[in-house]
């Protein structure tokens, strides 16, 4: 494959620019008038000035490529996000915007703010001991509400991307602070949800389960769903640093090998994934496709997949780089998600830039500048 560090490198720089100065779309209303919340407009979800989940994702892959590349370069950026939002004040708490503090964890080590430590302190003890919980007590995915005021409560709901947006935060801050309670609740949560949304037949994961009805919705593989898995769960044990129980360990990764094996399968001869995963009518869709390639590339790099899934990374790498615009702007990233009950639901939401589409990309661009082989100089 014709691709080589310098042109990953340049890449990620006009994605991470974008990324930092990604505006709102100029039609808002008119969007808000042809659908709504129903085709993935959510006015929270745009720019990377907010408290939120797109918002919290781009952080995060900001923070990556600086480790990536060992460097600071975005550090004064990061630093002015979070003291400009404390100081603004903060949103709901809820899992979607509990991301953001994955990124202040770490950003932390470095500026020993006491303001910052003390939200994050305090945020852990809330998703601990107060964050709603579903029946057998997993973490209920409680979301902001509409126009950005309250929360969603969505009662008894587990959704896949509960992994990545609050329980990869836990497991960070019990690693940090040594905290054996933390640690062992995301251990719990990662194998609840597993047990309730993983499929036994395909390899692969449902959007969501509600203990109300005891069911799946609308039984649907999201591809950017599946990817929040494939990308998160890699980040949640490498955080372990060796330390998680060797069965535990092992039950989580057999997970994420069916799943790897069921996406190489499933992928188009673009390199990319379908919005849903099986369904080769919906449309190809680039956010979910980057994790999932930033996913496959880390297994690969860890020595949890075998040589047999280079030639997949390698082609959804070229995928991704074919949809990203000479300013940097990643294209056809499909909009905010909620869960729905059929496959017209996930074929109707919107494509536009999104916060999440730079980032995601930008972790898959990380993890292809570790990546070792031949076709990569």
């Amino acid at each position: 494959m014709d691709v080589n560090k310098k042109e990953l490198k340049e890449k990620v720089a006009l994605v991470i620019e974008k990324l930092m100065n990604l505006g709102k779309p100029e039609n808002e209303e008119e969007m808000e008038k042809n659908g709504g919340k129903e085709i993935g407009f959510f006015e929270r979800d745009f720019g990377i000035g907010e408290w939120e989940w797109p918002q919290g994702v781009g952080l995060y892959g900001m923070f990556k490529i600086m480790k990536s590349e060992q460097s600071d370069t975005y550090m004064k950026f990061l630093h002015k996000w979070f003291v400009d939002n404390m100081k603004k004040g903060l949103p709901s708490r809820n899992i979607n915007t509990t991301v953001p503090l994955l990124t202040l964890c770490d950003l932390n080590d470095s500026y020993q703010d006491p303001e910052f430590e003390k939200l994050c302190l305090d945020w852990t003890d809330w998703l601990v001991h107060d964050l709603p919980r579903t029946k057998e007590g997993g973490f209920q995915h409680v979301t902001s509400g509409d126009g950005g005021i309250g929360v969603s409560l969505n009662e008894n709901q587990m959704w896949i991307d509960t992994l990545f947006m609050a329980v990869l935060f836990l497991n960070r801050m019990g690693q940090k602070y040594e905290k054996e309670e933390w640690i062992n609740e995301s251990i719990r949560q990662v194998l609840m949800h597993i047990k309730y949304l993983y499929d036994k037949k395909t390899g692969l994961f449902y959007h969501g389960w509600t203990f109300d009805g005891n069911h799946n919705f609308g039984e649907i593989f999201w591809c950017r769903g599946n990817s929040w898995f494939t990308l998160g769960i890699l980040e949640y044990i490498e955080m372990f640093k060796g330390s998680l129980n060797p069965a535990v360990k092992t039950v989580i990764l057999d997970a994420y090998k069916a799943q790897a094996a069921a996406l190489k399968e499933l992928q188009s001869e673009s390199g990319l994934w379908h919005t849903i995963l099986d369904d080769p009518d919906s449309y190809e869709e680039v956010s979910g496709s980057a994790a999932i390639v930033a996913g496959i590339l880390k297994g690969i790099r860890l020595g949890i997949l075998d040589d047999s899934y280079r030639e997949c990374a390698e082609r959804g790498l070229r995928g991704i780089l074919d949809n990203i615009a000479d300013d940097g702007t990643v294209l056809n990233v499909s909009a905010g998600t909620g869960i729905g009950m059929n496959a017209e639901h996930y074929k109707n939401i919107m494509i536009l830039p999104m916060a999440y589409g730079q980032s995601l990309t930008i972790m898959a661009l990380a993890e292809a500048l570790f990546y070792e082989s031949k076709s990569i100089a």
